[in-house]
């Protein structure tokens, strides 16, 4: 970005082809599968206490008896009671408990982080790296993902006007209630009520590896990729709501009144914006603070909390009633001193790298747990996005709203097809879903079986001659 120091190459190509995120899925996978006692000490025992609980046969925090296997530290939703280890995990009712399971799984530990203690009082709580990652961590990792949402919404961004998004709303909407429709279709043939929760996990395309597998497919400079990211910004949108209001902890009531607390970080944002603060770190250090204690005491997930401060961090040529910023220009006409933009600059390297611990966290799920609700996950993504995402964008152009100059029909299957690519926010979403391990583990493997889509995409692009 312009004004900054430019990075080594090296760190930009593992940045641009998401190597840390698909690193930490094969490091999980592998972990899981060789050793998953290992694997479960490092997620869900607190870090200060790992070297004991290795020294001890990896079985947690050493607190656990050997039975509970590694499914007990998974701060499951049940945790928060005080038969933590005990009567909850005896008897072994593995089709009952959010924890019990098969004894492998990683279990709905985002979810379950929700205000009770877990296996681990105090301080502890807070210092697995599941909690660190998905509680702490993915707040950054989406309010990058509002940054893009806030800056399309200005003057000259990708919504503004309104007339020129349209047509790629249009899609996103095909590419949310495509996938919705398509998880009820398959899961009614399977006959799995019990599995109809998981609705939510094919709605969202992952942005990262869709712009990577968007470049090849079509070609640097391509209109269809602006459009591919466009629609997946927008439909990460739709998910944070999803994973807000469909997904709260179960054994947790949501306590609304406590997303009380939303409205001084909004406050004291605006105020921050007013006195012209050209720092993002008072906006999302104190804003966020407020924002992150109103959801997590609400029992929602904290990870969506700077989507409601971003949007008051002053952007490019900004003018939403506030004040209208005086920026400065390289000769290109580039803008890079906003804090919008120094937002993601700053902390982009950090997001980039740190999703190895988001996958490491999550993707850990034994092939053992691959079933039917798998290929459900998967086949949601892959038709529902692509059926649904044509369908709706096709129809605009019918009705009068157009593709962007230079896509055709062909081009917006392409499209459809890549954004089946539910990889990051459909194993965050699974997390949520699902308290019952089996049922999570198996949609994570179709969250992460859904990164084979690039095959599929690249081969489509070589029938359909995308490139010429």
């Amino acid at each position: 970005m312009d004004g900054h120091k430019s990075k080594p190459k090296f760190v930009s190509l593992l940045q641009d082809f998401s190597i840390p995120l698909i690193f930490g899925v094969f490091v999980a996978l592998i972990c899981a599968n060789f050793d998953n006692h290992l694997y479960h000490t490092l997620t869900h025992t607190p870090i200060h206490k790992i070297p004991a609980a290795l020294s001890q046969g990896h079985h947690g925090d050493g607190d656990h008896d050997h039975h509970e296997e590694s499914a007990g530290e998974s701060e499951s939703h049940d945790s928060g009671h005080d038969s933590a280890g005990g009567d909850d995990h005896n008897g072994g009712d593995a089709g009952e408990g959010e924890g019990e399971g098969d004894g492998h799984e990683d279990h709905a530990g985002d979810a379950g982080e929700h205000g009770d203690d877990g296996h681990h009082s105090g301080l502890d709580h807070y210092l697995t790296l599941h909690f660190l990652v998905n509680d702490i961590f993915m707040v950054i990792f989406f309010g990058i993902a509002a940054k893009e949402i806030t800056e399309s919404l200005l003057p000259g961004g990708a919504l503004n006007p309104m007339r020129k998004a349209i047509n790629p709303l249009l899609g996103t909407l095909g590419g949310v209630l495509g996938p919705v429709g398509a998880f009820f279709l398959f899961n009614a043939m399977m006959g799995r009520p019990e599995w109809s929760k998981g609705w939510g996990i094919p709605t969202a395309t992952d942005i990262a590896l869709a712009w990577l597998v968007a470049r090849v497919v079509f070609g640097k400079g391509h209109p269809a990729i602006s459009f591919l990211l466009l629609l997946a910004v927008a439909d990460d949108g739709i998910g944070l709501g999803i994973i807000a209001f469909a997904y709260p902890d179960p054994l947790n009531p949501v306590e609304w009144g406590n997303t009380i607390w939303i409205l001084p970080g909004m406050a004291l944002a605006y105020i921050l914006r007013r006195m012209k603060i050209r720092s993002w770190i008072p906006y999302i250090l104190f804003g966020g603070l407020f924002s992150w204690y109103g959801l997590y005491s609400a029992h929602l997930h904290p990870a969506l909390a700077l989507v409601f401060i971003v949007p008051f961090l002053p952007g490019p040529k900004a003018d939403l009633g506030f004040y209208r910023e005086d920026a400065d220009y390289d000769s290109a006409g580039h803008h890079g001193h906003s804090p919008l933009e120094n937002f993601e600059h700053d902390l982009k390297m950090f997001v980039d790298f740190g999703l190895f611990f988001f996958s490491f966290a999550n993707a850990g799920v034994p092939f053992s747990g691959i079933n039917s609700l798998t290929w459900i996950v998967l086949l949601s993504l892959v038709v529902g996005k692509t059926v649904g995402i044509t369908a709706f964008s096709w129809g605009g152009q019918l009705i009068g709203f157009p593709l962007p100059q230079g896509m055709k029909l062909k081009h917006l299957v392409g499209a459809g097809i890549v954004a089946g690519l539910g990889l990051t926010v459909a194993l965050f979403v699974a997390g949520q879903a699902y308290t019952d391990p089996g049922a999570q583990g198996a949609a994570k493997m179709g969250a992460l079986f859904s990164g084979f889509v690039f095959i599929l995409a690249m081969t489509y692009g070589k029938i359909a001659k995308l490139k010429d």
